[in-house]
């Protein structure tokens, strides 16, 4: 067992959050040049190569990566977060990196509003009042009467949906598989699915976006490294928080490299927004250190 080591595990996930964002920022340069199947598709041939690479490299190999005692919900996992990828990276076209991402940081939020329902979680009147709260900050992000009943603004709030189901389905395998069966089928189904449907839309690419497509195979696979390092060394209720410096991160790559601009509502509204998750985060951790 990994001795826990807290301020290591903070370092990490600071550095999981801006590779990450980098990432998005590849993302958000190929997928305007090139159709976005395709550039999630050659993505996710590096991403199963990589999780196989560590399966192969674990106790049991491959064999048991494969074993899994949920087999229909782990490809169901795989498929909705390659879908997630895709409608996210629509999103960094059509809306930017900065509003996308202000909206999408509400996930946390729908993960502790989902729990119940989708796990049988119990949730308190304090994070319901925290949910709510949050809420009025998407709305503020959204400016209600003006961009809330437009479809564009409407996709991250749909990623940020997929991905709290996502999690939430992955918490609920975790009770019988190991995470080094959820990260492999992860990779490998959402592989299997985007070669499906990206092959039908292949695009020659210049040389240099062909590097640029280099750059965000190793972010993306190292990315999930640095994830899964962070949480071998710290409790992920003690690194979580950290993970909202991704906003800040994105924030400053699409105001820098993209000219995006950061309106006040978005401003205002993802401070309450943060704040609401970051609370949720500390009583889910304070309930949990009163078990």
């Amino acid at each position: 067992m990994t001795d826990q080591n807290t301020r290591l595990g903070i370092l990490l996930m600071v550095a999981t959050t801006f590779v990450f964002s980098v990432q998005d920022g590849i993302s958000r340069h190929l997928a305007a040049e090139y159709n976005i199947y395709m550039v999630v598709m050659i993505r996710y041939w590096f991403f199963a190569a990589f999780v196989m690479a560590v399966a192969s490299r674990a106790p049991g190999g491959l064999r048991a990566a494969v074993r899994t005692a949920h087999p229909r919900v782990q490809i169901f996992r795989g498929l909705l977060l390659a879908a997630e990828v895709c409608i996210m990276v629509q999103s960094f076209i059509l809306l930017g990196l900065v509003e996308s991402h202000a909206v999408f940081t509400c996930y946390p939020l729908l993960v502790a509003a989902l729990s119940g329902p989708v796990l049988g979680e119990k949730v308190g009147w304090r994070r319901w009042t925290a949910i709510g709260i949050g809420f009025v900050g998407m709305l503020v992000i959204l400016q209600p009467g003006v961009a809330v009943f437009s479809p564009a603004a409407l996709i991250p709030l749909v990623s940020a949906f997929m991905f709290a189901l996502y999690g939430l389905l992955t918490r609920y395998v975790s009770r019988s598989d190991a995470a080094s069966v959820s990260f492999f089928w992860t990779g490998v189904s959402g592989a299997v699915i985007m070669t499906l449907i990206g092959v039908w839309f292949w695009e020659p690419m210049t040389l240099v976006d062909w590097g640029w497509m280099a750059c965000l195979c190793l972010t993306a696979a190292g990315a999930h490294w640095l994830l899964i390092r962070a949480y071998e060394v710290a409790e992920a209720s003690a690194i979580q928080p950290f993970a909202y410096l991704q906003l800040v991160f994105v924030t400053l790559l699409g105001l820098t490299l993209f000219g995006e601009t950061l309106r006040a509502n978005v401003a205002i509204g993802a401070v309450i927004v943060v704040g609401a998750g970051l609370f949720t985060l500390w009583r889910a951790r304070k309930k949990g250190a009163a078990v």
